[in-house]
């Protein structure tokens, strides 16, 4: 199964040359490394579950498609394994000691490992996919932890791209719902950048937008059907995460699938939020993620710019002295505060930029609002999509207390400089009313879960 949408979007894709889906693909594994790499030798990155689960066939049959094989690299399966640049080194060193192509077998963490090793290193990259569970397989850019911080490391996306359904449809259940997770994201994603270009504050790619947008409703409006295994909901998942890496390195930023939502699950990701020790997969921190944001803009979209005192609001905007200290005082661990203070003052407007982005919300709002309440789905409909995909809907499944959730409104705009819904309702004064409004009785996070 490959759709003529991914075979479309590989001509716009900057360094994915192949997608090959489809049951039985990784017996195409040697073929495609020797598409892609010519004669060089190759070795398999994995974990020790994503050995089991694909690793040792992808390793045997490249041994049988007559490619070189080097020993594979496997990461302990336990702990869990977490993206680290030390492990970064650790591969990128294993990586070095000749010339090969890593052949990454896993899914999320396996893959930005490799991504980011493989490009200190000098190398291109082969990626198996082992569960439907993120958009990331063909995206660019790495998402790494250096020092407790979560960035984006800039490298590219890989080579090319072999996804064998019959492995995806073997992994856990939570995988699956995970990827749906972070596909439901970008109807969040999407409205942030629609808000974005109408302020003034960044351009929507429409060539990229068009990978993802138009079939995204599709894509996610029978989440049930996952949890049956039905074969076309499934394709459905695998196409739309597919594509969202895909227009992510047609844009050459991950604006396509990621907004306000994503802002969240870095941060909590940063806090080491868990539950009894365990930390919630990174799609499913997305999912709460869109559900938060839904939320805020079911209440920003009923407000009216017109009445906005934009004198008083100017008046009231904190110098970048301010900023500094607030953000420096909201993040105890020096590193975070330190690269939250440096983004925050980054995207910071003067109190003149902030009169003439409030100017131009008031005149493009009775355009924008229509547009942007046509696109996103209510916060109620997507904590239903949710719940019927297998995702966690309340904070306190993935060990965040409503205190914390209110709080992370706050902060997940002081760590990226990307526009979204949070900052327009911090620019307004909107936000706290709309806090108020969601974590009381009645509201998405009152006391009782809403």
């Amino acid at each position: 199964m490959l759709s003529e949408r991914i075979q479309v979007a590989l001509k716009e894709a900057s360094e994915t040359r192949e997608v090959v889906i489809g049951s039985g693909a990784i017996g195409q594994t040697a073929a495609v490394f020797r598409r892609g790499f010519g004669d060089v030798p190759a070795m398999v990155v994995a974990d020790d579950n994503t050995f089991q689960a694909a690793g040792r066939s992808v390793h045997a049959n490249l041994v049988g498609g007559g490619v070189e094989v080097a020993e594979p690299f496997v990461f302990p399966g336990t702990p869990v394994l977490h993206p680290d640049f030390e492990r970064v080194l650790e591969l990128e060193a294993a990586i070095r000691v000749r010339d090969m192509i890593p052949v990454a077998v896993g899914s999320g963490v396996i893959n930005d490992l490799t991504r980011l090793a493989a490009h200190r290193a000098g190398r291109a990259y082969l990626v198996v996919a082992t569960a439907a569970s993120m958009d990331g397989y063909t995206a660019f850019a790495a998402a790494i932890t250096h020092k407790g911080v979560k960035r984006s490391d800039d490298c590219p996306a890989p080579r090319a791209l072999v996804v064998d359904l019959d492995v995806l449809a073997n992994a856990p259940a939570k995988m699956t719902a995970s990827g749906y997770g972070d596909l439901l994201a970008k109807f969040i994603a999407g409205a942030d950048w629609m808000l974005a270009e109408a302020l003034g504050a960044e351009a929507l790619d429409h060539k990229a937008w068009a990978l993802v947008g138009p079939n995204l409703a599709r894509w996610t409006g029978e989440p049930g059907l996952l949890r049956t295994g039905d074969r076309g909901a499934f394709e459905g998942l695998i196409e739309g995460l597919v594509l969202s890496g895909l227009a992510m390195q047609a844009a050459r930023s991950s604006r396509p699938a990621a907004g306000a939502e994503h802002l969240f699950s870095h941060l909590w990701e940063m806090r080491g939020v868990n539950k009894d020790g365990e930390s919630a997969s990174h799609g499913f921190k997305v999912g709460l993620g869109t559900l938060a944001a839904a939320g805020l803009y079911d209440l920003v979209l009923q407000q009216d710019p017109s009445s906005l005192d934009i004198e008083v609001l100017c008046e009231r905007w904190p110098s970048p002295a301010e900023v500094d200290q607030a953000v420096r005082r909201a993040h105890p661990d020096p590193e975070q505060a330190e690269a939250a203070t440096r983004l925050s003052l980054a995207k910071h407007l003067r109190r003149d930029q902030l009169a003439g982005r409030l100017s131009l919300l008031r005149e493009r709002w009775p355009e924008l609002r229509p547009q942007l309440r046509a696109w996103l789905p209510r916060a109620e409909e997507v904590r239903a999509q949710l719940r019927a995909a297998g995702c966690p809907v309340d904070p306190e499944a993935i060990g965040l207390s409503r205190d914390a959730l209110r709080e992370s409104y706050l902060l997940a705009r002081q760590i990226r400089t990307r526009y979204t819904v949070l900052d327009l309702a911090a620019e307004t004064g909107w936000l706290e009313p709309c806090l108020e409004a969601l974590f009381r009785s009645g509201g998405l996070w009152g006391p009782a879960g809403g």
